[in-house]
């Protein structure tokens, strides 16, 4: 399987429980908006959606990765919505059940946000987690 890396996330900490236990991931409009602009871009190259990773990395252990998908892999999980395909990696899974994914833009950065509240801990940055 062939995937391009094409950003980092940033993760926050949330004390409530944003989602049922049962979703895996929800997108906001934000987000959904976001990724179909990223697809557009990348038209006709056989990429079927982003796929969400995690990787050890950082300060406080792990990081979520982006990339472009090509396959779904047997034991990943497939999300749809609003037209869109995420594909979590089945390592990431876990790290993910109940999790929102913003896309977040200001002055000084724009990034995808993963609010979850399965995080015990975060690094200063944001960059990197601990479950």
């Amino acid at each position: 399987m062939s995937t391009k890396t094409i950003a980092s996330a940033t993760v926050r900490a949330v004390k409530k429980r944003l989602l049922p236990s049962r979703a895996a991931l929800v997108l906001t409009s934000a987000a959904v908006n976001k990724v179909k602009e990223i697809m557009a871009k990348e038209e006709g190259k056989g990429y079927i959606g982003l796929k969400v990773g995690v990787r050890q990395r950082g300060c406080n252990g792990l990081s979520y990765t982006l990339d472009y998908a090509t396959t779904k892999g047997k034991l990943d999980e497939e999300v749809k919505q609003d037209g869109v395909t995420i594909i979590i990696d089945k390592k990431a899974q876990l790290t993910l059940l109940g999790t929102e994914m913003d896309f977040v833009e200001d002055k000084l950065s724009a990034e995808f946000v993963f609010n979850n509240p399965n995080i015990k801990g975060t690094c200063g940055c944001g960059e990197s987690f601990s479950i």
